[in-house]
């Protein structure tokens, strides 16, 4: 099971002797011999037993076969189950934001075959009700290995575009999934607890690592790092070609002092998909300038490029396993023989040759940032140094231009009326407790109305009851967050720009408002956020002075993060 110590890293970003960052290099540079799969594993027990395996994707589809015809999908997941050398199939859950045959649908048509299967939960389409639903479906079906994800902002639906839901997000989900296999606890109608039976999830997580900015790039890690301390178990990244960015998540999570298997993910690149990734199409998948005018070149030969992407694919799948990464995860094919293929490909190069590899599929964007220095020998990050610029702007942050009046002023009032125990906080908790209790519903509601009307100038309020202003650096998650995002960033931002292009991201400009007064650590603080629904359209003002809101809520179960420690 991952785990960890957020609390010797997050009191200052790193828990460096100095500020050179210099430590040890961390182990795992040998290159691992490859697992026989074996029927009577789990996917857990494989992905664990410190040998390489492989993983295959198999993307659902929208309808249904025709009558009486089989179906090609589950065609496709047989003929993937009946090669040994694949340890697990997983199964997607409408990527792309489009409906699709649901993933367990799939699942048991396969369960059949003995192969482990992973099944991709995404917050999208259900709410907190329907995926705790579906994962009580998923646990009484056999299925315990479960990714979890935010999900892509639907793109389609029946007459028009569905509306996104949204009402977990990925963190909150693992931490729902966490609290369901340590025996969840209810309240019965009879006010009445009740602990419900405990399931077995072998809970897995995203990470986005393909991120050009500072700005983007130090959130997601500390999203990363969230995950796993909310239960997150193992981690996949999404797609890119830089296999230093891959390396690096590796690298920040020994420095983190955070353990957790990593699965290189790999897609098989056509001229279509290439371009699709190249023009931020497809949220999270990256193709640089520089990759995308090979697979031109490639693409125009007389294969169409299938030897250069294939061979692409295996030289990845090759790094992976020289890195000491726990598996790689092999998408974009449509036959179980391209899968074959490729992975006789990557079981043929030399024991090093994978050193090479990692030196030569190295495809950044222009000025991509990295949180460690670049080894000179391997290519790839050094994990004795952190990036030597940003470890000077730690001591001297660079002026934000989004700390502005509003927001220095935010900070004011929030230390003066809003900080717990302190300054004016208990009176104000007083007079709220008194209003509450005499029901001056009229002084109240005109309260709340002076609190909403300035949230609203200040903000672009939407009147949620439960603020998390102060944790997102005063830009309010319903208004600057297409998903509400209230742990950390998604997965599908570009250059700072939100998913859909449309405002810059909201946690990339919270993360410069933070690092400009040395609290950017913030992003990680704390158990995952659930949003109270049934405090909407009511006075976040009273439901922090009164202690409703999530910052007063009990943390399921009783479990609560590592406490941070200073260094």
């Amino acid at each position: 099971m991952a785990s960890g110590n957020l609390g010797l890293w997050i009191t200052t970003p790193f828990a460096a002797d100095d500020l050179t960052g210099r430590r040890e290099e961390p182990p795992g540079w040998e290159s691992q011999p490859m697992l026989e799969p074996k029927n009577n594993l789990s996917f857990r027990e494989k992905l664990t037993a410190g040998r390489f395996i492989y993983g295959a994707e198999l993307v659902t589809t929208r309808g249904m076969p025709e009558p009486d015809q089989p179906s090609k999908l589950v065609e496709l997941g047989e003929a993937l189950a009946a090669d040994s050398r694949i340890a697990w199939v997983s199964i997607t859950d409408n990527p792309g934001g489009n409906p699709m045959i649901p993933a367990d649908w799939v699942a048991n048509m396969l369960k059949p075959r003995g192969t482990e299967l992973v099944i991709h939960l995404t917050c999208k389409d259900l709410n907190r009700n329907g995926l705790e639903s579906a994962a009580w479906r998923y646990a009484a079906e056999g299925f315990d290995n479960i990714l979890a994800l935010t999900g892509d902002y639907p793109t389609a639906g029946f007459r028009g575009q569905a509306q996104p839901v949204f009402d977990l997000d990925s963190v909150s989900l693992v931490s729902l999934l966490q609290s369901m296999n340590g025996g969840l606890e209810v309240t019965k109608p009879n006010g009445k607890t009740e602990q419900l039976a405990k399931t077995n999830f072998f809970i897995g997580c995203a990470v986005s690592p393909f991120k050009r900015q500072e700005r983007e790039l130090m959130p997601q890690y500390f999203k990363l790092a969230r995950k796993i301390q909310s239960g997150a178990q193992w981690v996949v990244p999404q797609l890119g070609y830089d296999m230093r960015k891959f390396h690096e998540i590796k690298l920040f999570l020994d420095w983190a002092n955070l353990s957790a298997p990593v699965i290189g993910n790999v897609y098989v690149l056509n001229k279509t998909v290439a371009r699709m990734f190249n023009q931020n199409k497809i949220p999270g998948c990256v193709v640089s300038d520089e990759l995308y005018a090979l697979v031109e070149k490639y693409a125009a030969g007389p294969d169409k490029g299938r030897a250069f992407f294939t061979e692409l694919a295996a030289k990845q799948l090759a790094v992976f396993k020289g890195m000491g990464f726990a598996a790689g995860y092999l998408g974009g094919v449509h036959k179980a023989e391209t899968f074959a293929q490729i992975i006789d490909q990557a079981e043929s190069f030399g024991v090093d040759d994978w050193k090479a590899f990692a030196k030569e599929i190295q495809f950044p964007k222009a000025g991509e940032f990295y949180l460690f220095e670049k080894d000179g020998q391997t290519g790839l990050g050094d994990g004795a140094q952190l990036n030597r610029a940003y470890l000077q702007s730690l001591e001297t942050p660079p002026p934000a231009a989004d700390v502005n009046w509003n927001y220095r002023l935010s900070r004011l009032v929030h230390s003066l009326a809003f900080s717990p125990g302190k300054n004016f906080f208990p009176t104000l908790q007083k007079i709220y407790g008194r209003l509450e209790q005499g029901k001056s519903r009229r002084t109240l509601s005109a309260l709340h109305g002076v609190e909403h009307a300035s949230k609203v100038v200040l903000y672009g309020c939407k009147d949620c009851g439960d603020c998390s202003l102060p944790e997102t650096g005063y830009l309010c998650p319903r208004s600057a967050c297409s998903k509400n995002e209230r742990n950390g960033p998604c997965g599908g931002t570009f250059d700072g720009r939100c998913e859909l292009d449309d405002k810059d991201c909201m946690w990339a400009r919270g993360y410069d408002r933070l690092k400009h007064y040395g609290e950017a650590r913030q992003l990680v603080e704390g158990p995952a956020v659930f949003v109270n629904p049934a405090l909407d359209g009511t006075s976040a003002w009273a439901s922090n002075f009164l202690g409703r809101d999530h910052m007063h809520a009990a943390v399921p179960n009783g479990t609560k993060p590592p406490a941070a420690k200073s260094v």
